[in-house]
């Protein structure tokens, strides 16, 4: 036996070497982030903070507008500013059109919130509330953080997934640079980013849900998932947190209230995708410029950025074509969408150099001086069969509609640079995102293109405004239209002019950011009668002066009422004793007798009582026959339903404004009561 001493002593040695051996070996095992790995009692941490500042998000979608339907939903969306009331969710909860919606609490709480932004291409938007509407819940904003976002990165979705609330689904990040998700063919899509991928399972209800970390820091934004898989996708929030600076600068500017703020947004109208270096060099691109691309990269770059579509007359177009491959940008190598959005963003309204290469001729294109050069290039840009390009960037607000006319229950507006992508049609052009009553009864489709209406082409709204002002009420008047899915065929069907009663006269929506509501404003100003009434019950006279389109002025004075309305057999008749009396009637248009005849019908038989009585004329009229002003009336209140031969001329007068403001009409007691 040793000295017990030294056993001691080889005993620790040998501990110490086991060890030593033992943590080397860990060293090599252990993924990089060792210090990092979350334990449950972090992750239970981090879900307490995070949870009260995720909220159930109630939407409203009052009208079809551009991609969206009307029609109610349920999302999610968390705080991210809790001083100035701001909350993130996804560009297709939001919405584009107008939206009504109201954000609920965990401790259910309701608060209604307003829409201060949206992307126009991205899947991201704003909400905003009043923080000092919340009462009895102590909560705390959740701090974005793109940079923490890495493959292998363990995740929680925290929303209200299935309509359950809170759901709280875990996941790792396994891709950050898939391709954007294309969801519809003649709806919302995203493009121009990456998107990152996980097998989290989450489904509807989920949208705008944040992805967080350990920490509760959110570093995605979830936007969709595959309903025939697990897999779901989310955006990633670099330039979400640009946005939100944007947001919190302009609120600090107006410390009252909200103002709209103006966040920059720049485009080519074209579409991009990443495809590896494999596929790039099918597309003919140079081991040159593959070895530059390489070396002015991070040692992880794996491709290049291709065209994939370009908008018609938008700022690329003639001049790139799908396979053309990107390779400088203002003479910097791009080869991520970041980076070239960044670019874009910078550059609104701003000249800027694309570099790229196709497989053929060089060519220079100077936009500046409005000149096209041909030549070829004796220098190392032969070599590389480079191209290259002066553009301007346009700002794709400009080509984002945030206004639209209603008319009968249809909505039109400007066809947007979203459907503009899908459809390949320009920007601008006369879209019919609903067709409502008038258009539908005539056999139009929901995103039909307009093209010619009354014989007059249409390329904007505002033509089509101007033409809808000049026809009458009951007009039959051919439309023209395309779709996108015939698109090289005119459609020709034949419109009524006219509207269901319970339709507003033509109105243009605006969208007001600061409010986050809707503005609404006649879209034909009736400038073609000016009536000036006032009208007595009860066996009192009115005295009216009605102005007609050639200036004259017509007074009718001193007429009576009496009790000679009937309504005999649902149809409305007006006698009177004016000796030209006759039985046929002379309206424009029969379609519009009926119309009236069945109005009438359903009142009487609803039990809505309206007076027996008619409208005899005692008054002198000036320098106008009685024959010739019943024509002239019929003539210029094109549209309106006439009274027969035998009526008198304040009947004639008085009738057509009747008619033109049905929709004010009021009945009250027994008289007929017109409000102007």
């Amino acid at each position: 036996m040793g000295d017990p001493l030294e056993r001691l002593g080889s005993e620790t040695e040998m501990a110490s070497l086991e060890s030593t051996m033992k943590e080397e070996l860990c060293m090599e095992i252990d993924p990089p982030f060792k210090e990092n790995v979350a334990t449950a009692d972090d992750w239970r941490k981090a879900l307490n903070k995070v949870v009260p500042a995720v909220v159930v998000l109630r939407t409203t979608a009052c009208r079809a507008f551009d991609t969206e339907s009307a029609g109610a939903s349920y999302a999610t969306g968390f705080v991210v500013d809790k001083r100035r009331g701001i909350i993130l969710t996804n560009r297709h909860v939001v919405k584009a059109g107008p939206v009504v919606a109201e954000a609920m609490f965990l401790n259910r709480e309701e608060i209604p919130v307003y829409p201060i932004y949206r992307d126009p291409v991205h899947d991201f938007g704003f909400f905003r509330y009043d923080p000092g509407a919340i009462q009895f819940l102590n909560y705390e904003e959740i701090p974005l953080a793109p940079e923490a976002a890495c493959v292998g990165l363990e995740i929680r979705v925290v929303g209200n997934d299935s309509g359950e609330k809170v759901s709280i689904l875990a996941g790792t990040l396994a891709r950050l640079d898939r391709d954007a998700p294309h969801y519809k063919k003649d709806g919302y899509n995203d493009f121009n980013t990456f998107y990152m991928q996980a097998a989290s399972g989450t489904k509807g209800g989920s949208s705008g849900s944040p992805v967080i970390d350990w920490q509760g820091r959110a570093v995605a934004l979830n936007a969709g998932s595959k309903s025939s898989s697990a897999s779901a996708f989310f955006l990633p929030l670099e330039r979400v947190v640009r946005a939100l600076e944007f947001l919190q600068k302009g609120r600090n500017s107006y410390s009252n209230k909200w103002e709209a703020v103006s966040i920059p947004r720049g485009t080519l109208q074209m579409t991009f995708v990443h495809k590896g270096f494999d596929e790039t060099r099918r597309l003919g691109l140079q081991s040159e410029t593959e070895q530059i691309v390489r070396h002015a990269s991070p040692l992880e770059e794996t491709g290049m950025l291709v065209v994939d579509s370009v908008v018609p007359g938008g700022p690329a177009y003639t001049h790139l074509e799908p396979g053309d491959i990107l390779f400088r940008v203002n003479g910097e190598v791009v080869t991520q969408f970041l980076k070239l959005e960044t670019l874009l963003d910078d550059s609104v309204d701003q000249k800027i150099v694309l570099q790229i290469e196709r497989g053929g001729t060089s060519l220079s294109v100077n936009l500046m001086s409005g000149m096209l050069e041909f030549f070829r290039q004796i220098s190392y840009l032969v070599s590389l069969n480079l191209e290259k390009w002066l553009l301007l960037v346009q700002d794709l607000h400009s080509i984002t509609p945030d206004y639209f006319l209603e008319v009968s229950g249809a909505v039109i507006h400007p066809l947007s640079y979203q459907q503009a992508r899908n459809f390949r049609f320009h920007c601008g052009l006369v879209y019919v995102s609903e067709p409502g009553y008038m258009l539908f009864r005539a056999g139009v489709p929901r995103h039909a293109i307009i093209k010619k209406f009354a014989g007059e082409e249409i390329s904007q709204l505002d033509e089509l405004i101007s033409v809808l002002s000049k026809l009458s009420r009951g007009a039959r008047v051919p439309l023209e239209y395309i779709s996108y899915t015939d698109r090289h065929r005119r459609k020709s069907v034949l419109v009524t002019v006219d509207r269901h009663e319970w339709y507003a006269p033509p109105q243009i929506y605006t969208r007001d950011d600061s409010s986050g509501l809707w503005t609404a404003k006649p879209a034909i100003q009736p400038d073609s009668l000016q009536l000036s009434s006032a009208v007595k019950y009860m066996g009192q006279s009115i005295t009216s002066q009605t102005i007609l389109p050639s200036g004259e002025e017509t007074h009718v004075e001193h007429v009576n009422l009496g009790n000679n309305l009937e309504l005999a057999g649902g149809v409305t008749c007006m006698e009177s004793s004016d000796d030209h009396s006759s039985e046929e009637p002379h309206s424009r248009e029969e379609s519009d007798v009926g119309t009236k005849k069945r109005r009438v019908s359903d009142l009487s038989a609803n039990g809505i009582a309206v007076t027996d009585c008619s409208l005899s004329e005692t008054g002198e009229v000036k320098s106008v026959n009685s024959s010739t002003m019943e024509s002239e009336v019929s003539r210029d209140y094109q549209g309106a339903m006439t009274v027969t031969t035998n009526a008198s001329f304040a009947e004639s007068v008085i009738e057509p404004t009747l008619v033109m403001f049905e929709n004010q009409q009021s009945f009250i007691g027994d008289a007929v009561k017109l409000s102007t």
